[in-house]
């Protein structure tokens, strides 16, 4: 009797044992008819304010936009650009550009020295650095042509929140404190941004606040045009830069037809050029699917290094090929041909890494930042919208407009300044994407709306600079290959390869230790080092149910809230 006792304890023990070693499943917010998911809790909250209203996703895209912009200004903006890929409820898709473009006095070799050479830090900090704004016009764009809501309806959160402030969180804190140096060093007058923050300050910004009443009262051209036009120009010129009346008036976003192509059962849409996102998404999903990924247990060394070769080669042609398709022949339809996706793979070894050196771009028959940010919207009426928009580098150029209070960007970085010369995020550049008058820089952002027999099945994006396209593509996998929840999804370690520089990227602490060994001993080299974050995706996903499940991530204070 005693020795049943005795079984039945240590069984139970061992069943406790178990069970404290499986991790409880993380699913997020789950809502009936209608979700928004973005950087801030403020913003999500005011976009789904609008779809209680009975506005549509794109309203409720206008509003997100807006607020972002106040309570989000390391890379929510009206100073910078994005693209948005959107789905309605009947099938149609589309995609909005209203990526930055340079100058019209803008020119090849703006950024080298007498000898040729690159200028330090000329296309990364001050009004230099600075590309025309699309942000305002991408919004009006979309108003335009989908609104249901009147605009002053949609703008005004954004403007209330701005002259009423906001409370700063803990990681906004860190950030903002990390940007006071260059914000002093860029600016001549002591901007709103330049002081100790800490958790639970709060902000109030009354010259934006009067900058987004301008738009609310005079359209478009109460940014491109008048008061908020003066400021600007006046300023950038004040402190060296070249963007005058005419590059703002000029400015225009346009409609595009997005990249759309199948993997195993799935529909994927993506951001075309001047986007690199859904070239090289379509690039490497292809070069994956002859292999059974389901059968490759996640993020193992198979797994690591069956994307990390298909990254390679697929930012090699991103190098070559990639730049503004209104500026540059693309041959996207060779690029994303299975034929060539397949000669591009013939190299590939499961027994070594494949150098990057020895990786060149493939040969054609008949080419970003970490404070991007993302938000996907799926409407109670079944229309999904994907958005992605950025200054580039965290707050940009660092130039706060005297006297309008928003912040522009420094996207000319995303320009090849020199052909073989890597940007700030390491990618190199051709003459592909070389600087000329007019002409929009080369993006890795990757707004993406998957479909499925024919039905919405996800929305995602994330910002991350270089590393956007490879978050996106291993949230599909999560999704399509390894069943996840959406919340399951986004929390995963992530990894990053871009071909050159010849590294591994790994979030710390994410990745067991034999895995990275067992790369090393292949002869893949590892970067891991602490605070290092691959994208912070924010997704939706449809249930069988049809419900919908957010995916906020936890690296940033994203958050999704529905109805």
């Amino acid at each position: 009797m005693k020795k049943n006792c005795l079984l039945i304890t240590i069984s139970l023990f061992l069943l406790n044992c178990e069970k404290a070693t499986i991790k409880k499943k993380k699913t997020g917010v789950i809502a009936q008819k209608a979700m928004v998911v973005s950087a801030r809790v403020e913003a999500s909250k005011i976009g789904l304010d609008i779809l209680k209203k009975n506005g549509n996703a794109y309203d409720a895209m206008v509003a997100t936009h807006f607020a972002l912009a106040v309570v989000y200004p390391v890379a929510g903006n009206i100073g910078g650009g994005g693209f948005m890929v959107y789905r309605n409820n009947d099938g149609t898709k589309g995609a909005l550009d209203f990526r930055e473009k340079a100058p019209v006095i803008a020119h090849r070799d703006m950024y080298l020295d007498a000898q040729g050479n690159v200028i330090k830090n000329k296309s990364t900090e001050g009004a230099y650095a600075v590309g025309i704004p699309g942000s305002v016009a991408g919004a009006f764009e979309v108003f335009e042509k989908f609104g249901s809501l009147p605009f002053k309806d949609l703008i005004q959160p954004a403007i209330d929140l701005a002259r009423n402030g906001f409370k700063v969180t803990k990681k906004q804190a860190i950030s903002l404190n990390r940007a006071a140096d260059k914000f002093e060093k860029v600016n001549n007058y002591k901007t709103l941004f330049e002081k100790e923050w800490k958790e639970g300050d709060w902000i109030q910004q009354e010259e934006l606040a009067q900058t987004l009443e301008r738009i609310r009262d005079l359209g478009k051209e109460g940014f491109y045009k008048g008061k908020t036009a003066d400021l600007f120009v006046n300023y950038v010129t004040e402190l060296g830069g070249i963007i005058s009346h005419e590059d703002l008036s000029k400015y225009k976003a346009i409609w595009r037809k997005p990249i759309t192509f199948n993997y195993r059962d799935y529909n994927i849409i993506s951001m075309t050029l001047p986007s690199s996102g859904g070239i090289c998404l379509a690039q490497i999903l292809k070069s994956i699917e002859p292999y059974d990924i389901s059968k490759i247990k996640h993020n193992s060394t198979k797994y690591i290094q069956l994307l990390t070769e298909a990254e390679k080669r697929s930012y090699a042609d991103r190098a070559n090929f990639l730049g503004d398709i209104d500026f540059v022949k693309v041959p996207i339809d060779s690029l994303t041909d299975t034929e060539y996706i397949k000669q591009r793979m013939s190299t590939f070894s499961w027994n070594k890494a494949t150098p990057s050196p020895e990786i060149s771009h493939g040969k054609i028959l008949g080419y970003e930042s970490d404070e991007t940010t993302h938000y996907s919207i799926i409407d109670q009426f079944g229309n999904a919208v994907s958005v992605t928009t950025t200054l580039n580098t965290g707050y940009g150029s660092k130039v706060l407009v005297k006297g309008a209070g928003f912040i522009l960007n420094n996207e000319m970085d995303d320009f090849s300044s020199k052909p073989n010369n890597p940007n700030i995020y390491g990618l190199i550049g051709s003459e592909a994407n070389s600087i000329a008058s007019e002409k929009r820089m080369l993006s890795s952002m990757t707004p993406t709306i998957i479909e499925k027999n024919g039905k919405l099945k996800m929305v995602l994006g994330t910002p991350g600079g270089s590393t956007i396209i490879t978050s996106v593509l291993q949230n599909i996998l999560n999704i399509t290959e390894y069943n996840m929840g959406m919340q399951e999804s986004v929390n995963q370690p992530r990894f990053h390869h871009q071909w050159l520089p010849d590294v591994i990227r790994m979030e710390p602490k994410g990745f067991d230790i034999q895995i990275k060994s067992s790369l090393k001993s292949l002869g893949y080299t590892i970067l891991e080092k602490n605070a290092l974050i691959i994208g912070r995706v924010d997704a939706i996903l449809v249930l069988p149910n049809g419900n919908l499940e957010g995916g906020a991530d936890p690296r940033g204070d994203d958050t999704a809230v529905g109805f």
